[in-house]
């Protein structure tokens, strides 16, 4: 036999096994605990935000996405109440209900790093966020930097706000961010985009700047210098997994109550704990 039949023979007999991917896997969880409100609860949070942004809408805001500590506890018992000590079918039952607990718990946590890789979406942004930004606008013109796909945008236009979305999509071969974008987003990065509309805004929005670039303090210098009280509204994990050090470090911080009400629709759901800030 030649090598090209035997490749092709090789290729026919070989299985195909599909992965399944990071919903299909989601959606599977939410049947298999069917029975447990907490799971369901959580699993369904993530499935109704994928369908949202799947139709490039913004989704809704979401729970910590962390199994409760007893969880095993209460499945144990769940499978105790139905069958009997050494009853093959329980043991059978709880063995599948361990084997997939512990990636369930995985996938959850990684709920981010789905949204990262499918949608482009860094910090996650909710339409009740989006909501409470335009209403503390309220009619003023923002404008904003390094807006990725554009969803704080497209929420605060929906909401019936005046902002300027700019981004230079400059990550656009590296992963998702500008290949999926939800409104209008003019390509200009966040120097020059503040020097072309400087003369027309009364605030920048600035979301989850790149860690350890200082294109922020740059930006936020730039502001300083040009003279005109223009507050940055920054959205980010201070001195963590956003923005550089030495835009932290120079950052002054406005700290009143309608800071606190931004930020009532944005809690964090996983290990990063990013917030809304008002900077000067």
């Amino acid at each position: 036999m030649d090598k090209k039949k035997l490749l092709k023979k090789m290729k026919k007999n070989k299985k195909i096994t599909h992965k399944p991917s990071y919903i299909e896997r989601m959606k599977k969880y939410y049947d298999l605990f069917s029975d447990f409100s907490d799971i369901k609860y959580l699993v369904n949070n993530i499935l109704e935000a994928d369908r949202l942004l799947e139709q490039k809408q913004l989704p809704q805001d979401l729970p910590i996405l962390l199994l409760p500590d007893d969880i095993q506890d209460t499945i144990f018992a769940y499978v105790n109440e139905k069958y009997p000590m050494g009853d093959s079918k329980g043991d059978a039952v709880w063995n599948q209900f361990v084997d997939q607990l512990p990636k369930l718990d995985k996938d959850i946590r990684e709920f981010r790093d789905y949204l990262e890789n499918q949608y482009g979406m860094w910090a996650y942004i909710s339409a009740p966020f989006t909501n409470d930004i335009a209403k503390f606008l309220n009619g003023k013109k923002a404008l904003e930097v390094m807006a990725g796909n554009g969803y704080i945008s497209k929420g605060l236009r929906e909401n019936g706000a005046n902002v300027i979305c700019t981004d230079n999509l400059a990550w656009k071969k590296e992963n998702e961010t500008g290949k999926h974008l939800v409104t209008d987003v003019e390509s200009l990065d966040a120097i020059d985009a503040f020097k072309k509309y400087k003369d027309e805004i009364d605030y920048i929005i600035m979301c989850w700047s790149p860690d350890g670039i200082d294109i922020d303090w740059r930006l936020l210098s730039a502001i300083r210098e040009y003279g005109k009280d223009i507050p940055l509204i920054t959205i980010g994990e201070k001195y963590g997994a956003t923005d550089s050090k030495q835009f932290w470090d120079n950052a002054e911080f406005i700290e009143n109550e309608d800071v606190k009400k931004l930020n009532r629709h944005h809690k964090p759901f996983d290990l990063i704990e990013d917030q809304l800030y008002l900077i000067k």
